[in-house]
C-alpha cells in the first residue's frame, strides 16, 4: 500500500528523512510546512508541495503520515496537532519536553487510533547491532559493565541546541540514543541512576554527561558523551565472564578477546611490571589470550521507515515503541535529577 508522508519543519534533518525515504519502497513525501520561507524555497525546489500555515497543511495536504522535526520544545503541540487531524505520525527524538508531555502524546494517539513513534534510528547502527549481536549470542558470557560513549572535539554545540528552552544539549540530543540503545538491548529493568553532567564551554545546557545506569541483575552500563574531549575512548567497551569486546569508533575497528586459559591462582614470585611489583595486575602472557574479529552485520537507517510501512499495513510488529520510549525519557529524568543534587536516584523502569 501506498503512504504519503508531509514533513513539519524543513531542516537539515527533515532533509535528510526526505533523501531516505526514496529508499523505501511505497512511502513517497510530497509536502513541507515550515515558518521559515528559505527553508520552505529549499523543499519546493526539491519537489514538495509547501504551506506556510499549520492549519492548511493539515487541512489540504494529501498525505497519510506526518514527520515532526522542528526543535524539541515543539513536538507535542505539532504532534498532537498531527495525529487529532487522522495523520500517523513520526516524531524526531527526544519526542517531547518531559514524560508527561509524552503522556499526552500517546494518550491521543490512542485516542484517535493512529501510529505514532519516534525516530530513534541509532538501533540500527552498525556499530551497536555488532556490540548487541557479541551480547545476544554470548560471545563474551555474560556482561557486567558496558560502556557506551560519543566524543567529539569541537567543542561547540550548534543552533537551537545550545538552549535550554529548545531541550539542548548533550543528554537530550545523543543521550536519548545511546540510552534507548543500552535499553534496547538488555532485558532487565533499570534500578538505579547516577549522573554528572558539565557545561563547559555552552553555559545553558550540558555539553557533557557521564551517567551510570544498574540493572537489576547488577550489570551496570556506563554512557558518556561530550563535544570537548581531544582524545577519544573506544566507542563500546564490554566485559563479560568469558571475554571483553571493543569497537573503537563508527568504522567499527576493534575485537572480541578471550583468556585461553585461566592464571595460575599461587605464584610465589613477585612479578616487576610497569606499574611496579604486583602479581593481581601482571599483564596475561600473549600465548594466554585469544583474539577474534568481529561479527559481521548489514544495517540500513532505512528499515526504520520499513518496519513504519510494515506496521500500517499490518504486517509487522512496531519496533520503537511508545512504551519504550517512555522507560528511556523517565531515566533521562533521573539523570537530570541526580545531576542536579549529586545523588544516585533509585527508578524502576
Amino acid at each position: 500500500m501506498q503512504h504519503r508522508l508531509g514533513i513539519i519543519g524543513y531542516g537539515g534533518m527533515a532533509g535528510w528523512h526526505h533523501d531516505n525515504s526514496k529508499r523505501v519502497e511505497n512511502l513517497e513525501c510530497v509536502a513541507a510546512y515550515d515558518i521559515d520561507p528559505e527553508r520552505l524555497a529549499v523543499a519546493e525546489k526539491k519537489g514538495l508541495k509547501s504551506f506556510t500555515s499549520l492549519d492548511e497543511f493539515l487541512a489540504k495536504g494529501d498525505f497519510d503520515m506526518v514527520l515532526v522535526a522542528t526543535p524539541n520544545n515543539f513536538h507535542k503541540e505539532l504532534a498532537i496537532a498531527a495525529m487529532n487531524s487522522g495523520r500517523h505520525v513520526v516524531c524526531e527524538k527526544p519526542v517531547a519536553m518531559s514524560s508527561q508531555e509524552l503522556q499526552e502524546m500517546i494518550d491521543v494517539s490512542e485516542q484517535k487510533r493512529v501510529l505514532f513513534t519516534v525516530h530513534q534510528n541509532r538501533r540500527w547502527d552498525k556499530d551497536y547491532r555488532i556490540i548487541r549481536k557479541v551480547i545476544d549470542e554470548g560471545m563474551v558470557g555474560k556482561p557486567y559493565t558496558i560502556e557506551s560513549r560519543v566524543h567529539g572535539s569541537g567543542g561547540v554545540i550548534h543552533g537551537w541546541r545550545a538552549y535550554k528552552v529548545a531541550g539542548g544539549g548533550m543528554l537530550l540530543d545523543w543521550g536519548v540514543h545511546l540510552i534507548d540503545q543500552i535499553m534496547y538491548m538488555v532485558p532487565e529493568k533499570v534500578t538505579n541512576v547516577f549522573c554528572r553532567m558539565n557545561s563547559i564551554r555552552t553555559p545553558e545546557v550540558d555539553d557533557y554527561f557521564k551517567t551510570v545506569l544498574t540493572f537489576e541483575s547488577g550489570l551496570h552500563a556506563q554512557i558518556e558523551v561530550g563535544t570537548y574531549c581531544l582524545r577519544t575512548l573506544p566507542r563500546w567497551y564490554v566485559n563479560g565472564d568469558v571475554g571483553s569486546v571493543y569497537i573503537n569508533g563508527w568504522d567499527c575497528a576493534g575485537g572480541i578477546v578471550h583468556a585461553k586459559k585461566l592464571a595460575t591462582e599461587w605464584v610465589p614470585e613477585i612479578v616487576q611490571t610497569a606499574a611496579g611489583p604486583t602479581r593481581t595486575m601482571a599483564p596475561r602472557p600473549k600465548e594466554a589470550i585469544e583474539e577474534l574479529p568481529l561479527p559481521t552485520v548489514e544495517t540500513d537507517w532505512a528499515d526504520f521507515y520499513r518496519n513504519v510501512m510494515g506496521v500500517l499495513d499490518g504486517k509487522q510488529e512496531l519496533i520503537v515503541k511508545p512504551a519504550e520510549v517512555m522507560r528511556v525519557f523517565k531515566v533521562m529524568e533521573a539523570c537530570f535529577k541526580s545531576a542536579e543534587t549529586g545523588e544516585a536516584v533509585a527508578v524502576s523502569v
